[in-house]
């Protein structure tokens, strides 16, 4: 089966990408190096393609009603231009997928979602839609562009007549011209530093990956998948597949804050108070290495020789210069401060479960 590609494919090729099949897709892992790139989105700015990412709109007079009922947190509360975070459960609080809904009006919603999960996710809306609301895949008319890093306002805004600041985090605005091109621009990342997601005619997208380097030189650099994950994982971002699945809810995954049970009624909303009430069996914790050793998604975790549970997301992180990891595990063993072993190659490696170690993010949340 031949892999799908992004409007910016020919740039991965040009710009040196290291093209790799990620989930069915043609993408580059990195250009210059995994650890090179990562340094550079937290000391200057790196540009990312995100096109693989999904689009779904929810158009209709009941489209936000919708969409409440769909999601775990309160969309209600958005205003026009405003964007939320967000889980999506099955009915026993699993996770269909987690995403950011884009409320353009009450009658027309944009969500963004996870791109494996993008023929899962449409047909599931698709089967719960309300009469009178229209469900539609639009991924095939967006490129998405991401721009990151503490440099990425002032490169932005060169070539802008938007005042790029005033989209403020978790904003957008609709109607912005990048390079005399039209955008739809937002404000929320992946990355754990300020950054602005821009949304753009497929045919436009090639155009405005070159004038954005040429326009950032030294201060820019394309970035691939590799530094991608590293840089998340180090801002403690989670990923759907590794901090949660359909078989993790929400309140294990540490997204509780995501998740509003009053008031409205939405898809799982029974089970996860039910849970809430009862608090959760597992937990997702913090842990970093004592011992040496590198720890990886699915390594299993021990406590004097019992099985309590699993690593989601492992690595060395490279800002802070430490292995660090992310693990689900039983509920009576979140003790900060103590000490677990995280089964690598079949040995027993020392760790310490702990709070607060993650990279504090540089966003314009405050």
């Amino acid at each position: 089966m031949s892999l799908k590609q992004t409007p910016l494919y020919k740039m991965h090729q040009k710009y040196g990408g290291k093209i790799i099949d990620f989930g069915g897709w043609a993408l580059p892992v990195q250009f210059t190096g995994i650890i090179k790139e990562h340094h550079m989105v937290r000391q200057k700015a790196g540009l990312f393609d995100v096109s693989h990412m999904g689009e779904i709109s929810i158009t209709g007079p009941e489209a936000l009603e919708f969409t409440r009922y769909l999601v775990t947190n309160d969309v209600k509360q958005l205003q026009d231009n405003q964007i939320i975070y967000t889980p999506m459960c099955y009915p026993d609080g699993g996770i269909v997928d987690d995403l950011l809904v884009y409320k353009i009006s009450s009658e027309n919603i944009l969500l963004v979602v996870n791109a494996a999960n993008l023929d899962k996710d449409f047909a599931w809306i698709k089967e719960h839609a309300f009469s009178g609301v229209e469900v539609e895949n639009l991924s095939d008319s967006y490129a998405q562009l991401a721009v990151q890093g503490p440099e990425a306002e002032r490169i932005l805004q060169k070539r802008s007549d938007t005042d790029l600041g005033s989209i403020k985090f978790f904003w957008f605005k609709p109607n912005v011209k990048i390079a005399g091109v039209q955008c739809l621009v937002s404000r929320t990342g992946y990355t754990g530093e300020d950054g602005f997601e821009i949304y753009v005619s497929p045919d436009k997208a090639a155009y405005l990956w070159e004038k954005i380097l040429e326009t950032g030189g030294e201060d820019i650099t394309p970035i691939g998948l590799g530094a991608r994950d590293t840089l998340r994982f180090e801002a403690k971002l989670p990923l759907y597949g590794q901090e949660m699945d359909k078989n993790i809810t929400p309140l294990e995954a540490g997204l509780g804050y995501f998740v509003k049970l009053q008031d409205d009624d939405f898809i799982g909303k029974e089970a996860l108070a039910k849970q809430k009430q009862a608090n959760p069996e597992r937990v997702l914790v913090e842990f970093e290495m004592v011992d040496k050793g590198i720890p990886r998604s699915h390594y299993q975790v021990e406590k004097d020789g019992i099985n309590i549970g699993w690593v989601t997301t492992g690595a060395h992180a490279p800002t802070l210069k430490k292995a660090i990891g992310l693990a689900l595990i039983k509920q009576q063993y979140n003790q900060p401060g103590e000490e677990i072993d995280i089964i690598i190659r079949n040995k027993a490696v020392k760790a310490r479960i702990a709070r607060g170690i993650f990279y504090s993010k540089n966003t314009k949340s405050k």
